[in-house]
């Protein structure tokens, strides 16, 4: 798993980024560009001129860029500039394939929202697409750029610590109200045709897969628990099965409270996240370790939680130690020193290949194999 990067940036030197659309998760992104040193918004680009310059008068209010950014008419005209290093494209999944291609056939590094693509056959070609042009692809899950993840995954493998995994278990949810299933895109099925399980299962697969340090599973069972009555998943459950025994399973709905824990269960102990996607708000991002035992005298039993906390200097948000602003750092850093990583579109298209299988698996109401890369 690559390392944080660090805060610096020896050459000086500036990734000068372009955003294409104005939803409202590049509003959090726009902070982690902010703050990170070797990065540069130069424009933002939208369906209309009028809507970049709102966006951008919005978010300048909010957090100043410190160098003036330019509203763009149009993505094309956003593309064509020669100005622009990479793009983070937070378009929805049933056109985001289009522009990612577009993007690379114009020679920009691309860092796409997720889920990348409606599936593992378009994302294949995006990845082959930028490798053949030697551009960077990273998908936008920024609790992958936390400092306390590396620290978390190596206690968890650790013999002496913890032992081998046995057992993974996330939940991400949050409970939508009614007008969100008529207007909100997450509910459409031309534009998010893969709903809870492409918007909040992406994370939760990706947690298992940095949990097994990339090893993929062999088979998926997944269940649609609800959905719209066009078919979008908006309440998804699945177990995987892993090579050497390990199992995990993972919940994500639009109908239940706000939840976003990790549970690894361990030979020798366990450990928990309870905020892995979003840290709660502070300074410092955590986890426990626990290892339970029994203790009796005479007809006295009691279970004692022998409990540890960990915790690493990071702030939840806005600042340069943030992991939306070690996404950027990193992106960047790949950028100029013209080293694009394989790491990041081979854990997008890992991603994508367990959600189709559980997909595939839901919708034919049988256990179904996760296709190998």
């Amino acid at each position: 798993m690559p390392q944080v990067s660090s805060s610096t940036s020896p050459s000086g030197k500036s990734c000068r980024w372009g955003i294409l659309g104005a939803a409202a998760i590049a509003r959090k992104n726009w902070q982690g560009l902010r703050w990170a040193e070797n990065s540069r918004l130069v424009a933002v680009a939208s369906r209309s001129l009028e809507r970049s310059r709102e966006f951008i008068a919005d978010c300048q209010a909010s957090v100043p860029q410190s160098s003036p950014v330019e509203a763009m008419g149009s993505y094309d005209e956003l593309l064509a500039r020669p100005d622009i290093d990479a793009v983070y494209i937070p378009l929805p999944t049933g056109v985001r394939k289009e522009w990612i291609l577009k993007a690379i056939a114009a020679g920009k590094h691309v860092l796409s929202e997720k889920p990348v693509c409606v599936d593992a056959d378009d994302l294949r070609e995006v990845v082959a697409a930028a490798a053949k042009a030697k551009l960077q692809f990273m998908d936008g899950v920024m609790f992958m750029h936390s400092a306390r993840l590396e620290p978390l995954v190596a206690q968890l493998h650790n013999p002496e610590a913890m032992g081998p995994i046995r057992r993974i278990v996330s939940h991400f949810s949050f409970n939508a109200p009614a007008s969100f299933f008529e207007d909100n895109i997450r509910a459409s099925g031309e534009l998010e045709p893969l709903g809870c399980l492409g918007d909040l299962g992406w994370y939760n697969i990706r947690l298992t897969l940095c949990a097994t340090k990339g090893l993929m599973p062999h088979t998926a069972r997944g269940r649609i628990l609800r959905a719209t009555s066009s078919g979008v998943p908006t309440e998804f459950s699945a177990e995987l099965d892993f090579p050497g025994g390990t199992t995990a399973s993972f919940f994500c709905s639009f109908h239940t409270e706000t939840q976003q824990w990790g549970h690894f269960s361990c030979e020798k102990g366990y450990a928990t996240l309870d905020d892995f996607v979003l840290p709660w708000y502070g300074a410092a991002s955590r986890w426990s370790t626990h290892r339970a035992s029994v203790v009796s005298q005479g007809c006295f039993m009691r279970m004692e939680n022998h409990e540890r906390f960990h915790a690493v200097d990071e702030l939840a948000t806005a600042g340069d130690t943030a992991q939306e602003t070690n996404m950027f750092r990193t992106f960047s850093k790949h950028v100029l020193e013209k080293s694009p990583a394989t790491y990041w579109p081979e854990i997008s298209l890992k991603t994508q290949l367990v959600l189709d299988a559980c997909l595939k698996s839901a919708r034919a109401d049988t256990p179904t194999p996760v296709e190998s890369l």
